[in-house]
Formats: C-alpha cells, structure tokens, sequence
C-alpha cells in the first residue's frame, strides 16, 4: 500500500521509493530494513499490474533507473486497503501480548526486571522520537502541519500508554498483588 501510494504521489524507482519512506521517516511504520524487499514488491505489484513502467533514464556512468507509477487499478486498490486499515480494527499479533500470555514460565523476579526494564527502554524511546520530531519540525521554515506526523503521534501515544501499564503491572507484580500463589 505504501508503494502504491508514493507512486500515486510522484512516479519514482524503487531505490527511490526506499529513500523517500527514511527521509519522511515513514521507516517507523513501514518495514523497508531489507533492501531488496522494496525491489520485490515492485515486481510483484507490477506483475499484477498495479503499477506500471513510466521510464528508464539513465544518468552519466550509473545504472539504469527503471521508473514506475501506479496503474488506475493500483490507485483503487491502495485506495480501498487505506480505507479499511483506517476504518476497521485487523486481528494483529504483535510478539509483547504473546509474551505476556506465558509469563508465568518465567521467576516474578525475572519478569519484574523485564518489565522494568522494557519501560525504561520505552521511555528512551519515545524521549529520543519527541527530540528527533522537535529537530526535525524546527528545521522547516512555519513547522511541519500535523498531518504529516499523525502516526509518530500515534506511536507516542501507545508507548506512553504501554510504559504507564507496563510500570503498573511491574508494581502489581512486585508487591503481590498479581500472582498470588506463592512461587516454589
């Protein structure tokens, strides 16, 4: 869907595509640490005729640059995906809620000090992305609109919620209030 809709945008290749998801730092939430991975999907979407080839420039001693844009199909689909993502909650099974699931496997101990320790890491986390969005927005000249940034605001959000849960289930472990049965 990304691709779809950086395409949409503005006909790109794919190294292209993979440079400008990093530079919009749209790399938070959308996977492209495989290079080849984008590669990929372009043949894929273009072999089902999603996209399309516009051109192949070439510049002084450098490859070729194979040029793509969506196709009216291509837009429609990535269109109706962006709906749905955005309209209807998807069954997602994300590793920490696993995790959680068999805690008991694990020492009260152990599972407090990975607890606190995955809050503290959260904490970093979200201070370093709060200090890289101020840096970045102070470097455009009347800011950055909001839009643009909505899902690292969103990010921020479900990392303050899940360090204020996680800290508390950390607490509720350590002073027995979770898990009651004395541990052998």
């Amino acid at each position: 869907m990304a691709i779809l809709l950086l395409l949409e945008d503005e006909p790109m290749h794919p190294y292209g595509i993979r440079q400008r998801i990093q530079a919009w730092d749209k790399d938070r939430t959308v996977n492209v640490t495989q290079p080849n991975a984008v590669y990929q999907t372009v043949e894929r979407l273009r072999r089902d005729e999603l996209i399309r080839l516009r051109e192949v420039t070439r510049l002084d001693n450098r490859p070729d640059r194979t040029v793509y844009e969506t196709t009216p199909a291509g837009t429609a689909l990535a269109h109706s995906w962006l709906t749905d993502l955005l309209a209807v909650p998807a069954a997602e099974f994300p590793a920490f809620p696993a995790a959680l699931a068999f805690v008991q496997s694990l020492p009260r101990a152990a599972v407090v000090a990975a607890l606190e320790k995955r809050a503290e890491t959260l904490r970093l986390t979200l201070e370093q992305v709060r200090q890289e969005v101020a840096t970045r927005t102070a470097q455009v000249p009347g800011g950055v609109d909001r839009i643009h940034l909505i899902e690292v605001e969103y990010l921020q959000a479900m990392w303050a919620a899940e360090i204020a849960w996680v800290t508390a289930l950390a607490d509720d472990l350590h002073h027995n209030r979770v898990w009651p049965v004395a541990e052998s």
